[in-house]
């Protein structure tokens, strides 16, 4: 098998790629030839020691796979060799072979591309849960999405309107917002890379204007830094503000907002979601698969690369360049 190892902390030029044995899985495992793995911020986070998982070196980063069941371990039922599955893994995905965790795998849709299957869980998973059980979002409703562009953003766009929502994408920089309206948004705004308070105050008064004087109901936030302020000032009387993601930095809210206009900050944090309430999770997945089988939502994959160029897609990654998503393909 072959591997994109960290093996040292740092940026996406420390990874290596590696030959090593092939596994074997053990009690409770299945075997997985992974076809395709999705890219996430996550992963340029993880390989520098600075997101909440930290695996020992070396590890493989990737969290997201789909690819074929190639062998089972002691223990395990319901899956047979050659059954197509998608995973979530936390890391160790950007690799051939894999060993996971037979609770972890969900088989996909015989219509579903592995392309699709690796791009789909994440995403999807994290804005339907932050639309539906976080903000119950409502037809007719208005939603602002900050950085829309991106792999969540593209996914909330196409489940708010699946949804009768009224969509606002926020993006910085007008092929991303070209990007957005080809998914479907009512209306874009391309806000500067850095925002001065002037420049705060423009893009709330022109969230303002796009949702017709009254306010979103709605903001996503999976930006957060000084985008937050300006888009929680944009809000209607009880908005709900969705923390998604701070890639921009975290945020800080004077609170006296949420009193002046009844609003609420809900954290949106769909990995603890799935173990917390397996329930709701599987419901949520039955959703988005139908949705799926109803052309109504797909992953928007804007680059495709290699195992051997994983370096370059974490740079796209981290320097916020990706439209949607990108997939590692390993066919």
């Amino acid at each position: 098998m072959e591997a994109m190892l960290s093996v040292a902390v740092g940026g996406p030029e420390t990874l290596e790629l590696t030959k090593m044995a092939d596994p074997t899985p053990g009690k409770g495992e299945l075997l997985i030839r992974v076809r395709a793995a999705g890219v996430n911020f996550p992963d340029t986070l993880i390989i520098r020691d600075l997101y909440q998982m930290k695996p020992q070196r070396p590890f493989a980063p990737g969290g997201e796979i789909a690819g074929e069941v190639l062998a089972i371990g002691e223990g395990v039922s319901g899956f047979t060799e050659g059954d197509r599955i998608l995973a979530l893994t936390g890391h160790g995905g950007f690799v051939t072979h894999l060993n996971i965790k037979a609770s972890a795998a969900v088989k996909i849709p015989d219509e579903m591309t592995f392309e699709d299957a690796a791009c789909f869980i994440f995403t999807y998973g994290t804005s339907h849960h932050a639309l539906k059980d976080r903000a119950q979002i409502q037809p007719g409703e208005t939603l602002l999405i900050l950085g829309a562009a991106g792999g969540v953003g593209a996914a909330a766009i196409e489940l708010a309107k699946a949804a009768g929502a009224k969509v606002i994408a926020a993006v910085s920089s007008d092929e991303k917002a070209e990007f957005c309206r080809q998914i479907g948004v009512d209306e874009t705004i391309v806000y500067p890379r850095e925002l001065d308070r002037d420049a705060q105050r423009a893009l709330s008064a022109e969230i303002k204007k796009l949702s017709g004087g009254q306010g979103v109901d709605v903001v996503y936030d999976a930006v957060g830094g000084d985008y937050a302020e300006p888009a929680l000032r944009a809000m209607a009387w009880k908005g709900r503000f969705l923390v998604v993601g701070f890639p921009a930095g975290i945020p800080k809210i004077p609170l006296n907002l949420t009193l002046l206009k009844g609003s609420q900050i809900v954290g949106v944090f769909w990995g603890a979601s799935v173990f917390q309430e397996p329930k709701g999770h599987a419901e949520n997945m039955a959703d988005l698969f139908r949705l799926y089988a109803e052309g109504k939502i797909k992953p928007q994959i804007s680059a495709r690369f290699p195992l051997v160029g994983v370096p370059q897609a974490l740079e796209m990654m981290q320097d916020r360049k990706v439209m949607g998503k990108v997939v590692i393909t390993l066919d």
